[in-house]
């Protein structure tokens, strides 16, 4: 148990459990997260590996008895004749008999309908009459050859459901977490692992539950397939329901008007829309044109009457090209059906989640560690939709005079939902504040730059904040910075990058980039010059041939110096380096490459062993490789200096890539450095003497 779960659980004991659980007892039940947690947590939410065995095995013994598999309903179904009574676990829905005056379920899984439902559990969970809902229920069978009347009837029905949430003592125990704790947490609760995402990767993943935790918050996510859009919203709460896009109908989303009765807006915090995307699709006009009212005023009419409602909607779905073609032929919303391919219909959007920023779910990306279970952080999120903290920014930053009303709200709402994730408490300094501020705008802008290609009434707006000593900080995007030849093309915006204000402070950079002088894949890298490049996290494009190159051209010696050569990815790191290096030197030249580094003391002879690899592999080459330990053990600069008079100073060392599948050898991000995000960083270029 690592220190943080060890706190976890101190303060939250028996509402988290370790998340790798849930695996060990899914077995082949198609059931949500949250009902397996559900159940973890009654019998598994503690840190006692005894308890813990012991727990698995009563809940796998629960599933196996109560659970209905559909291939064995019909087993199932005998079993509560014979029994005249059985609990069970399924989904069920229930719907009025308006021949019979009553009301009928049905249980999905146990293939039984017409069950029998009394007035009182209806009125007590009304959400049954909209969708199916997950329960534990007793099953009772009364054949009656006398009467009409279905055999079956329900007579008890719990929904699954953490039973007792105290806000207080949640928002109590954050203060005893650092920002960065809280953040882990919340990471681990939705089931992946903290060291394998950077900081603005991970507030990436946790804009994802802004629709759990803001009312009327409408967010769209659009990206490569495979990474994870939809399972936040089919899998992590019994408040939220995802739907096909192409499967919801007018009547079913917002109110029938056979019977006057209110769809799923009503009963639901979110709905998501899964595989929205796709130019084939088509939708219902009316449908579009009532959700385009409902999404900028939170009511709705079919009728005389208007309604009102507080479920947000989230967007996801595949685009079917990258980024950079999308920005030179397109749009970002290229792959949106026709019908919301519309700016009145994009506007309404407070957020556009750049899905290319999140990476292809990976085995290796789950966590082991302790988490809530959803179900308590669910309600958790939902007590807090009652609370508003779109204003606790402006303590520090004003919006930009310029940044219209709509757009004002949609940033206003992104920073309140953000805030309630991670500062439930309060307590949010300047920084962290400024954190979320740039991310919240770069969200709401990408909407906006977007708008000004679909629709040339929409003007460009100089997105920026002040701040408390009244400097203007521009906010850019990183798909901006990595693009600008294609994203401001067609724009009277300037295509060449501004540099950004010497005092802008460096935390700034954890959520949006500063411009940098860089361009995307050059054909060939820049000519050396001084300066100071600021890389945003999530950006591609980045290698160590641009980095590095020209400043190492004609270099006979070069020295390395950086403390953390330990593992095996950063003395992979120097590798490529070396390999760089040989790339770009004439066959003829001889090159002497130094590395100063502290051992590591947790493996030391791992770390030898591989760095003398790089000496052996280097033989021939005209590379000649040397390392050494730092005689005084306290080094802590990171820097490459040339016997050509330059010094690259690196607040990272060569450790500038996030994590990437280095032993798949048919992935590019793999073979190529160019298609790898990196981690935030900084490059400083001196010439010591000329």
């Amino acid at each position: 148990m690592t220190t943080l779960d060890a706190k976890i659980n101190e303060h939250f004991a028996g509402y988290v459990v370790r998340k790798d659980l849930v695996k060990a007892v899914k077995g082949n039940a198609i059931v949500p997260t949250y009902v397996l947690e559900y159940l973890l947590g009654q019998y598994c939410a503690t840190d006692d590996a005894a308890s813990i065995q012991t727990g698995i095995e009563t809940v796998k013994e629960v599933l196996r008895k109560h659970y209905v598999h559909r291939s064995e309903a019909g087993l199932v179904q005998s079993t509560i004749k014979e029994r005249g009574r059985y609990r069970v676990i399924d989904q069920v829905s229930v719907s009025l008999n308006e021949k019979t005056d009553s009301y009928e379920g049905v249980f999905d899984n146990l293939g039984i309908r017409k069950v029998a439902v009394d007035s009182a559990i209806v009125k007590a969970h009304p959400r049954l009459l909209v969708t199916g809902v997950w329960c534990i229920a007793d099953v009772r069978y009364d054949f009656d050859s006398e009467s009409k009347q279905s055999p079956w009837f329900l007579d008890s029905i719990k929904p699954i459901q953490v039973a007792h949430i105290d806000h207080d003592a949640y928002i109590r125990a954050r203060g005893s977490f650092s920002t960065d704790e809280w953040i882990d947490l919340l990471m681990q609760s939705i089931g992946f692992a903290p060291a394998a995402f950077g900081r603005r990767s991970k507030l990436l993943q946790l804009m994802r539950l802004i629709p759990f935790v803001e009312r009327n918050y409408n967010i769209i996510e659009l990206g490569p397939k495979g990474t994870g859009k939809s399972h936040i919203y089919s899998e992590f709460s019994p408040h939220g329901q995802l739907i096909s896009g192409g499967e919801v109908t007018v009547a079913k989303l917002f109110v029938n008007n056979a019977n006057g009765r209110i769809g799923l807006v009503g009963y639901w915090d979110v709905i998501a829309f899964d595989e929205f995307a796709g130019r084939e699709k088509s939708a219902n006009k009316a449908l579009v044109d009532i959700m385009k009212n409902y999404m900028a005023n939170k009511s709705f009419s079919r009728g005389i009457t208007p309604m009102g409602a507080e479920a947000s909607f989230a967007f996801v779905g595949n685009t079917d090209h990258n980024v950079p073609y999308m920005l030179k032929n397109s749009d970002l919303f290229e792959s949106l059906p026709a019908q919301f391919h519309d700016s009145a219909f994009i506007d309404r959007l407070h957020a556009y989640l750049p899905g290319w920023e999140v990476d292809v779910i990976r085995g290796e990306m789950f966590t082991s560690g302790y988490g809530f279970i959803v179900d308590y952080l669910a309600e958790i999120l939902r007590h807090l939709r009652n609370d508003d903290f779109s204003h606790r920014h402006e303590a520090f930053f004003k919006l930009s005079p310029q940044i219209s009303t709509r757009d004002r709200d949609a940033i206003h709402k992104t920073m309140s939902g953000m805030l309630k994730l991670l500062f439930p408490h309060g307590g949010q300094t300047q920084e962290e504040v400024e954190e979320l501020l740039r991310l919240a705008m770069e969200s709401r802008k990408r909407v906006k730059d977007q708008l000004a290609r679909i629709d040339s009434t929409y003007p460009q707006v100089d997105f920026h904040y002040v701040g408390p000593d009244g400097t203007k900080h521009p906010v850019t995007t990183v798909e901006e910075e990595e693009f600008p030849q294609f994203y401001h093309q067609g724009s009277s915006e300037p295509v060449a990058a501004v540099e950004p204000p010497a005092e802008a402070p460096v935390a700034a950079a954890l959520a949006v980039p500063v411009p940098v002088e860089v361009k995307a894949a050059p054909a060939k890298a820049p000519a050396a010059k001084q300066g100071h490049l600021v890389f945003a996290e999530n950006r591609k494009g980045v290698s160590y041939e641009r980095l590095f190159g020209p400043y190492l051209d004609g270099a006979r010696k070069i020295t390395i110096t950086d403390p953390y050569i330990r593992l095996f990815y950063q003395i992979r790191n120097v590798m490529e380096l070396v390999e760089m290096i040989v790339r770009r030197k004439a066959p003829e030249d001889q090159i002497a490459l130094h590395l100063l580094t502290c051992p590591d003391e947790g493996n030391i002879l791992k770390q030898r062993e591989n760095l003398d690899a790089i000496s052996a592999a280097c033989k021939g080459s005209g590379v000649d490789f040397t390392w050494a330990y730092d005689g005084t053990g306290t080094a802590h600069a990171r820097h490459i200096v040339t016997d050509t008079g330059w010094k690259i100073s690196l607040d990272r060392g060569l450790d500038i890539f996030q994590q990437y599948p280095m032993n798949d050898a048919f992935s590019l991000a793999n073979r190529l450095q160019e298609y790898r995000a990196v981690k935030q960083f900084e490059v400083t270029y001196l010439r010591l003497q000329e």
